[in-house]
Order: structure tokens, then C-alpha cells, then sequence
């Protein structure tokens, strides 16, 4: 009996982190991209390196104690930015593949920004396991810059919003959740 109990346990704990591993998006695509850009930034943190690099963060700085509580349970961060010379370096086509996966269950749209001008278009998705969010996607994009993130792990988007600005993750104006 005590077997099957553990086994069950095993099972649940194995699922909700493949599901939280669901979280990760597929963006080696974009690296086509890169040929066409003049600018490329990539990140990419995988929870082995997060974990190194929060040991680096002091504890006694206010806004590195910030970070580091907040990376400190993520599994992954991705980003990519592509800063082109001419507007039509990059088409909407190059981002379907992303989109698609946005639309699989669990993910859910929070953010949606459209300018018609040539402005900023922002699209913010995170991925439900249960009552918690275990992924965020963020895709901003205007006429000559395509900016791409992706954080898999427990994430409290009060706490995300701290990390704007940081970690090659632009500021995008996250709406509080008023916890």
C-alpha cells in the first residue's frame, strides 16, 4: 500500500513538472532572424545557471536581494532581441510558430497591445497549473525590433514585474494582481 502511495505521489510530482517544463517555448526558429538583424541579444538561462547566478547576487544590495528571491525558484529564462535596419526584416510569419504554441491549453493571453502606426505591438501569455502560473511569454514587437521572452517556472507576476528592465526582459508595464 505504501508503495502504490508513493508511486502515486511520484506521478503527480513528475506531471506538474513536465508541466511546468510545458512552460518552455520552442524559439530555435527565430534564429534565422539573426542573419537579418543588426543587433542580437540572447539569453539564455536554464535553472542550473540561474542557480549559479543567484549566488552572485548580494543579499545586502536591495535591488539584487529582489532579483535573486525571484529567480531563485524559476526553471528557465529566454530571451531574444532583434534589432533590424529596415522595417520588413522580419514578418509576422516568423512568429506563427511561437503563436501556435500560445494557443495550446493552459496558456492564457493577459496583455494585448496593437498600434496600427508602427508602435509597439505587446502580447503577454502565461501558462496556468492550477491557481499558479508557471510560465510567461512576452512577445513585443514594432516595425525594425522583435523582442522575445520566456520564463518557465513558479512566477508571481507581482514579483516579475521587479525584473523589467533586467535580464534583457523590457519594461512592459505588467498589470498588478493586487496580491
Amino acid at each position: 500500500m505504501i508503495v502504490l502511495i508513493l508511486l502515486a505521489a511520484f506521478c503527480v510530482l513528475t506531471a506538474q513538472a513536465q508541466d511546468a517544463q510545458s512552460a518552455k517555448l520552442q524559439i530555435d526558429h527565430l534564429n534565422k532572424l539573426a542573419d537579418k538583424a543588426t543587433e542580437v541579444v540572447e539569453v539564455t538561462l536554464d535553472e542550473k545557471l540561474l542557480k549559479a547566478a543567484a549566488k552572485f547576487l548580494s543579499p545586502n544590495d536591495p535591488t539584487e536581494a529582489k532579483v535573486k528571491e525571484i529567480i531563485s525558484s524559476l526553471k528557465g529564462v529566454y530571451v531574444r532581441v532583434f534589432e533590424f535596419d529596415r522595417p520588413g526584416e522580419y514578418s509576422s510569419s516568423d512568429l506563427e510558430s511561437i503563436r501556435s504554441q500560445l494557443r495550446q491549453p493552459g496558456w492564457e493571453k493577459i496583455v494585448g497591445v496593437i498600434n496600427r502606426r508602427g508602435g509597439d505591438n505587446v502580447d503577454v501569455h502565461v501558462k496556468h497549473q492550477g491557481e499558479q502560473i508557471v510560465g510567461l511569454a512576452i512577445i513585443a514587437a514594432d516595425r525594425t525590433q522583435l523582442t522575445f521572452v520566456n520564463i518557465i517556472g513558479p512566477i508571481d507576476l507581482d514579483k516579475v514585474r521587479q525584473l523589467e528592465g533586467q535580464l534583457g526582459i523590457p519594461k512592459l508595464n505588467l498589470p498588478k494582481t493586487g496580491k
